[in-house]
C-alpha cells in the first residue's frame, strides 16, 4: 500500500451542526491521520479560485455562495491509499444513494448540503493541499 496524502473539506453545514470532532472521528477510525488542519471563513476570491473548475457551471455562484456561508475545515489527510480511503468513507456526493455508515449517509441533508469535500486524484490533491496549506503546515 502507498502513504499519500489528500485534502479535505468540512463544509459550512457540517461545521454549523458542531459535526467537526465527528467527522474526524470517522476519518481517523478509517485509518486516517490528520497531518493539517485549519478552520477558516473561505473567502469569495478563495471559493471562486478554488472551485473554478466548475466556472462555466450553473451551479457555480451558489456554490461559492454556500461555501463562504459559514466556517469551513480544511485538513491534509495522511494514510495508506488516502485518497481512494477518503472518498469512501465520505460517500457518494448525493447522501441519499451513499452507503450506510458514510459521512455523508450518515450527516449529509442534500447533495450540496453533504457534509465534506474529498480529493479525487493525487494531481488534485496535490493542488488542493497547495491552495490552503504551505508545506511548513503539514506535519505528523
Amino acid at each position: 500500500m502507498a502513504i499519500e496524502r489528500t485534502f479535505s473539506i468540512i463544509k459550512p453545514d457540517a461545521t454549523a451542526r458542531n459535526l467537526t470532532g465527528k467527522i474526524v472521528a470517522m476519518l481517523e477510525a478509517a485509518g486516517l491521520r490528520v497531518v493539517a488542519q485549519k478552520r477558516l471563513y473561505m473567502t469569495r476570491a478563495q471559493a471562486e479560485g478554488f472551485y473554478a473548475v466548475h466556472k462555466e457551471r450553473p451551479f457555480f455562484g451558489e456554490l461559492c455562495t454556500y461555501m463562504t456561508s459559514g466556517p469551513v475545515v480544511v485538513q491534509v489527510l495522511q494514510g495508506d491509499n488516502a485518497i481512494a480511503r477518503n472518498r469512501e468513507i465520505m460517500g457518494a456526493t448525493d447522501p441519499a444513494k451513499a452507503a450506510d455508515g458514510t459521512i455523508r449517509k450518515t450527516y449529509g441533508e442534500g447533495i450540496e448540503r453533504n457534509c465534506v469535500h474529498g480529493s479525487d486524484a493525487p494531481e488534485t490533491a496535490a493542488e488542493e493541499i497547495a491552495y490552503f496549506f504551505a508545506q511548513t503546515e503539514i506535519v505528523g
